[in-house]
């Protein structure tokens, strides 16, 4: 047996999932038994059977994902509540096993995953949904890759016709149905709260799943974005959305604002002002970048080519 044949033995072995009482399971998804897998490449000692050795790591790989995606999912934890969550969580993860070197990805196909398996999500898939796709954000959010910002001089510069604006990579925006950015913060703000006792706590909660069962849907568009190494949400307007979505498609910023007031409610003469600000704000907070140089580059080539 090679390396790579016993890394991969001992990787299935170890993400197999767990039985009901949190032990190793007996047989394995083939129907072989799991003391005849250990035993082929793992070798027992004077305390432990090749079987027990190789339950710890299947346990504590198990206890490991679990309580991460846990922590990266707070909110969703709070819709579902603790028990509906926990076997959502389960079912999740042997069906998405951990692909990545880093457990900051264990995440990344719950909203897709989520919507084939409805059910898992009771009465409050929508949203169950909306809460997935902001804390999804959130972690893309926090550690995506940042650009050099554009400066507000460069942008009044330019003319608005052909100039076309990158969008931070780590900008992150959504569409939502329901307020959950509220609900998340109101959730987090519990956690931090000391608590006089374990009763209190629990009538809490059970206040809380109740109020959240009662969340009217209101149109919500989100931009989650960070600043000087904190993370933000920041609510906007519908146009203030549509014009973002469209630069970040590519287009010029002259078409994106006229895609975002075809059908606006904002007064005419109040759109030049709004426009003004929503840029002005967007370039303080660094959600604009340089151009990608590499492409200017190409796009010269190709003009130089074509005059040859």
């Amino acid at each position: 047996m090679n390396l790579m044949s016993l890394q991969r033995r001992m990787a299935r072995a170890v993400m197999t999932p767990l039985t009901r009482r949190e032990g190793m399971r007996r047989v394995n998804a083939n129907g072989r038994s799991m003391r005849a897998v250990a035993a082929a490449f793992i070798k027992p000692n004077n305390r432990l059977t090749s079987f027990d050795r190789l339950e710890i790591y299947n346990r504590q790989y198990w206890f490991r994902i679990l309580s991460s995606f846990a922590e990266d999912f707070p909110g969703l934890r709070a819709v579902l509540g603790d028990s509906r969550f926990d076997l959502m969580a389960k079912a999740y993860l042997s069906g998405q096993p951990s692909r990545s070197f880093t457990l900051r990805d264990l995440g990344s196909q719950l909203e897709g995953w989520l919507r084939k398996h409805p059910t898992c999500a009771g009465s409050r898939l929508k949203l169950a949904l909306d809460m997935v796709r902001l804390e999804w954000a959130h972690i893309e959010a926090f550690d995506g890759k940042a650009e050099l910002p554009l400066n507000a001089e460069d942008l009044a510069r330019a003319d608005p016709s052909k100039l076309r604006l990158r969008l931070q990579p780590y900008f992150q925006m959504l569409d939502l149905r329901y307020p959950v950015d509220d609900l998340l913060l109101e959730f987090r703000n519990d956690r931090n709260t000391t608590f006089a006792s374990n009763a209190f706590d629990e009538l809490r909660k059970r206040k809380r799943f109740r109020a959240i069962g009662e969340l009217k849907p209101t149109a919500i568009y989100l931009a989650v974005h960070r600043l000087d190494f904190s993370l933000y949400f920041r609510r906007l307007f519908r146009e203030e959305f549509i014009i973002l979505s469209q630069l970040r498609a590519g287009e010029t910023v002259r078409r994106a604002v006229e895609s975002a007031f075809r059908e606006s409610s904002i007064a005419v003469v109040e759109r030049p002002s709004c426009v003004q600000h929503w840029f002005q704000t967007w370039a303080a907070l660094g959600w604009f970048c340089q151009p990608d140089k590499s492409k200017i580059t190409s796009q010269i080539r190709i003009r130089e080519d074509n005059e040859i």
